[in-house]
């Protein structure tokens, strides 16, 4: 496929099915997302790969995060937090990794991140997969980041959800002078 094919088809992919990428579909996927920008050369990022029976324990963990945070939390919440890994055959935990330093501001780290996140999903397109970034809620609870092993100066950019695209998703049109404008002096 095509570098600018796979820039401008690629499409989110909500619902996905095994069989989980491969080992080598994997391995192209990380080295696309470490390839991502990164002034300073401080590869602000790391991978947490779930997948098999630790979507179960992923979701356990949401479950335990959404308690946490609601010790009264009705059961549909509960069941949707268990079932919330399941949606996909493997989960990419994109990790930004960042520190302080005197040239790159902690957002660009974390820009960074985003930038291998979306290497990831542009991999995934280019080898025939399905993907779909998402974040909500649990991207941003403490129970979740310790549950993954978070450390001090570590968040999550994302989860992405890897797999069989269960359909061919419509690339929409987009008018392109929505979103630019031109700067001159």
């Amino acid at each position: 496929m095509q570098a600018l094919d796979v820039l401008t088809n690629r499409v989110s992919c909500p619902r996905l099915e095994g069989p989980a990428p491969t080992a080598e579909q994997l391995e192209w996927m990380l080295k696309a997302a470490v390839r991502a920008p990164d002034h300073g050369a401080l590869k602000p990022w790391r991978f947490v790969i779930t997948q098999g029976e630790g979507l179960e324990r992923l979701g356990q963990l949401f479950a335990e995060a959404a308690e946490a945070e609601d010790p009264d939390i009705p059961e549909a919440r509960r069941e949707k937090c268990l079932k919330m890994p399941l949606r996909a055959p493997m989960i990419i935990t994109v990790v930004a990794v960042t520190q302080d330093h005197p040239k790159v501001p902690v957002d660009e780290q974390r820009i960074s991140a985003g930038c291998a996140a979306h290497a990831i999903t542009q991999a995934a397109y280019a080898l025939g997969l399905g993907a779909i970034w998402r974040t909500g809620d649990m991207a941003y609870n403490p129970v979740v980041e310790r549950g993954l092993g978070l450390a001090e100066g570590e968040e999550i950019a994302g989860f992405i959800y890897l797999g069989q695209a269960c359909r061919n998703k419509e690339v929409p049109e987009l008018d392109l002078d929505t979103f630019v404008t031109h700067w001159s002096d």
